[in-house]
């Protein structure tokens, strides 16, 4: 059982170990920036904003469902009456 472990653990720190670089840009817009910033053109810069947004936007929500959740469903003050007797639970 521990072998197991032990690889399964040594297999996730070797995949976190070994980056490969990976191009994650469409061509379109890669040749539109690399474009718009030899030419002084703001495009890239506004590209790189909405992708920001595009990245924070889910985190923004799960945090705001989040706020909600607790603040609907969190105890306030309860009281439990509980008897001191001993219980078995088998």
């Amino acid at each position: 059982m521990k072998k197991k472990i032990a690889f399964v653990l040594f297999l996730v720190t070797l995949s976190f170990t070994m980056v490969l670089r990976a191009n994650a840009q469409c061509a379109m817009c890669s040749i539109n920036a690399e474009q718009g910033v030899k030419n002084g053109n703001t495009v890239s810069a506004g590209l790189n904003t909405g992708v920001l947004y595009l990245l924070a936007i889910p985190y923004v929500m799960a945090i705001v469902v989040g706020v909600i959740w607790y603040k609907k469903y969190r105890k306030k003050n309860v009281h439990l009456d509980m008897k001191k007797e001993p219980f078995h639970l088998n």
